[in-house]
Formats: C-alpha cells, structure tokens, sequence
C-alpha cells in the first residue's frame, strides 16, 4: 500500500506502520548553518534516546549517537558523525528495525544537540532549514516530514520528535519542536541518565 508523504506541523501525529508494512524506517536530519562567523566548526549531532513509558532511557546503553552508534538489541543504528553539516541531503540518520525494539521501549525520543555550544558561543539561532524526515529504509519511499522552521535564537539542543508505541502494536510519529538551553550531558538528565563529568 503506498502511502503519500505527510508534512506535519508542530504538535502532528502521524501513524508509520498501521496499513503500511513498515518493518524498518529510516530517519533523516538536514540543517544548514548561514550565519555563523566563528572559525570553530559547527557539529550538529542526532541522539535517540530509548525510553520506557515515563519517557526515562532504559539505561545509558539506550541512548544512540556518534559514541554509541547502536542499541544492545540492534534495534537503532546511526549512520555517522557529520561534523559540518556540509552537502545536499540529510546530515546524520539513523535506522530502526521495529521488530527488534524490546518490549520495554514505549518511545524512541529525537533530539539535536551543538557539540561544545557554550564553549564555541553557538546555538539553533544560527541554523535554518532544520527538518527531520522519516522514509521506508527497504523502498526509500519518504513518509512524513516536519521542518521545524522556528529560530530558537539561544536553544542549544532540540527535541526535534518522537516515535512512540500505540497500544503495543503501531508506531506513530510526534512532531515536537522543543527547545533548550543544555548540552548533550544536561539532556541526558532530561531522560533519567547520569553522564559524569
């Protein structure tokens, strides 16, 4: 059954795998960065963290990014550090093999977080064309997109969306949209995870 690409809005749900046959997803973030002037390089990084009901990270193996680029059951896998943001397309992404998501995990959280942001003085005030999309990772076919299209002008990370269960059975997406003024090691806390020093 094809399913024609949904462009949501902030708050906008969007059901992935009723009537779908989607097995395995494949989750893409782009942004560009047009209006930092500082010699430092600006490192956008997509992190997934894995959450109970409560919204709280199983346990530190359960947060996926750059330093741990898959989950102990194989579920998510993400691609790669993008370091610059540089070229057309997505800059990091991220697949999910649904059917090997532990019973346990009732939401797959996505945020964006700025390397180093304090230290470098950079937040999402200087990006723009933030988006995340989710495809079908067998057909390539694109099933929802959000562009968040807001200037979080001192926001140093951003839950751009969530994937979360539905009666234990579909999977639905959520269009977020949130900002904040914490580094990935203060996000951590957010989902229950204690990040030392």
């Amino acid at each position: 059954m094809a399913v024609s690409l949904q462009k949501v809005k902030k708050g906008g749900r969007v059901n992935l795998t009723k009537g779908t046959g989607l097995k395995k997803a494949l989750l893409g973030l782009g942004w560009d960065v047009n209006r930092y002037e500082g010699s430092d390089d600006f490192d956008l990084d997509l992190v997934l963290f894995l959450c109970d009901e409560n919204k709280k990270c199983i346990s530190d193996a359960y947060i996926v990014f750059y330093n741990n680029p898959e989950d102990p059951n194989g579920a998510v896998q993400h691609s790669g550090d993008n370091r610059t943001g540089e070229g057309d397309g997505d800059d990091e992404s991220a697949t999910i093999d649904f059917s090997k998501v532990p019973e346990n995990v009732k939401y797959i959280i996505l945020a964006v977080t700025i390397d180093q942001a304090k230290a470098r003085n950079q937040n999402f005030g200087l990006v723009d064309n933030s988006y995340v999309h989710v495809a079908n990772a067998e057909t390539g076919e694109d099933l929802v997109r959000y562009d968040l299209g807001e200037d979080f002008s001192t926001q140093t990370s951003v839950i751009f969306a969530e994937l979360y269960r539905q009666d234990d059975k579909e999977w639905k997406f959520r269009a977020v949209g949130e900002g904040y003024e914490k580094e990935l090691s203060d996000l951590c806390g957010e989902y229950g995870l204690e990040v030392a020093g």
